[in-house]
C-alpha cells in the first residue's frame, strides 16, 4: 500500500502544481500549447523507445500477459462503442465528450505502472510492465486516434485521412522502434540511449503539469456524471476483467500482479494532449484524470491486496 500511495501522491501534487502555475507564473495559453507539443512529439516517444528497447522479456509470460491486457481492453472498448448512442443520451455527451470518456476508461498511466511495478516486484516487475508498454500503447493509441478522428471536433473526413492520422501518431511508431530494437538486439550507442532516457524522464513532470494547467478546478466541486461513470469503468471494471482473464490463462504472482496494476491505474495524461491535438473534450478529460488519480489512492491498494491473496 505504501508503494502505491508513494507513486500516486506525487502524481497528484504535480497536477495541482500545474493548476497553480497556470493561474500564476504561466497564465498564457501559448506557454502550455508549446509544452503540449514538446511532450507529444518528443519527450514521451523517447520514454517509450528506451523503456521497450531495454526490457528483458526472457522470463515473462508474454503471450498470456498480452492476452489478459488486450482482452480486457477489447471487451470494454467494444461495449463502449456499441453503447455510444445510449451513453451519449444518458450522460449528456456530445461527440468530443464521448472521446474523453472512451480515453479515460481505457488508457493507462505508464509512469505509475512503471513506478509501482518496480517498487513491488523489482526488475522482473519492470520487465512484465514493458510487455504492457509494447502491447497496449500502440493498440490504445490507435483506438484513441480512430475515436477522436470519428467523433472529435477535428474529425477525419475520409478513411485515408484517418489512416494518415494513425500513422502520424508518434506514440505508435516509437513503440515500433523500441520493439524492433529489443527483438533484433540492434546495437544502439550508449550515448543515444542515455540521451533518450533523459528526454523520457522529463516527460513525466511536463505531461502532468499540462494536465493540471487544463484543469477547471470549479468543476471538481460537482464532477460530471460522465466522470463518475468513467472512473467506475477504469478503476473497477477494467482491472476485474484483466485479473479474471489472467487467472483463466494461468497467470500467478508477479505476472498477475502487474496485469492488475496496469489495468487499475488512472488514465494517461498523454490522452489529454491527444485530445487537445485532435479536438476532444480536453477539460472533461482533465477532470476525469484528476478524480481518477484521487480515487486510485483507495482503489489500487484494494485491487493489489485482492490479487496478492489469490
Amino acid at each position: 500500500m505504501s508503494a502505491v500511495l508513494g507513486a500516486l501522491v506525487p502524481v497528484f501534487l504535480i497536477i495541482a502544481l500545474g493548476a497553480v502555475l497556470k493561474r500564476g507564473l504561466l497564465p498564457e495559453d501559448s506557454h502550455w500549447i508549446a509544452l503540449e507539443r514538446l511532450t507529444y512529439f518528443i519527450l514521451f516517444p523517447a520514454l517509450l523507445v528506451v523503456s521497450i528497447a531495454r526490457a528483458d522479456l526472457g522470463e515473462v509470460a508474454v503471450l498470456e500477459v498480452s492476452t489478459a491486457l488486450l482482452g480486457a481492453i477489447a471487451i470494454v472498448g467494444v461495449v463502449l462503442s456499441l453503447a455510444r448512442p445510449t451513453l451519449c443520451r444518458a450522460l449528456g455527451l456530445a461527440g468530443p465528450s464521448y472521446t474523453s470518456v472512451f480515453q479515460g476508461a481505457l488508457r493507462w498511466n505508464t509512469y505509475i505502472v512503471l513506478a509501482i511495478s518496480g517498487s513491488l516486484a523489482g526488475p522482473r516487475g519492470l520487465a512484465v510492465a514493458a510487455v504492457g508498454l509494447a502491447v497496449m500503447i500502440p493498440v490504445l493509441n490507435t483506438l484513441s486516434v480512430i475515436v477522436l478522428a470519428r467523433h472529435g471536433e477535428n474529425g477525419a473526413a475520409s478513411n485515408r485521412a484517418l489512416i494518415l492520422q494513425i500513422l502520424r501518431n508518434p506514440f505508435i511508431w516509437s513503440c515500433g522502434i523500441g520493439a524492433l530494437i529489443n527483438a533484433l538486439h540492434l546495437p544502439v550507442p550508449a550515448v543515444l540511449m542515455t540521451f533518450g532516457d533523459i528526454l523520457g524522464r522529463s516527460s513525466l513532470a511536463l505531461g502532468l503539469l499540462v494536465v493540471g494547467a487544463g484543469l477547471r478546478l470549479e468543476n471538481l466541486r460537482r464532477p460530471r456524471l460522465a466522470t463518475g461513470f468513467t472512473c467506475l469503468v477504469k478503476l473497477a471494471v477494467l482491472p476485474a476483467l484483466g485479473v479474471a482473464i489472467g487467472l483463466m490463462l494461468g497467470l500467478r504472482e508477479i505476472d498477475l500482479l502487474v496485469v492488475a496494476v496496469a489495468t487499475a491505474v488512472p488514465s494517461a495524461p498523454n490522452g489529454y494532449v491527444l485530445a487537445r491535438q485532435m479536438g476532444g473534450d480536453a477539460p472533461l478529460l482533465a477532470e476525469i484524470l484528476t478524480v481518477q488519480t484521487l480515487l486510485a489512492a483507495v482503489t489500487m491498494p484494494l485491487v493489489i491486496a485482492a490479487v496478492a491473496h489469490l
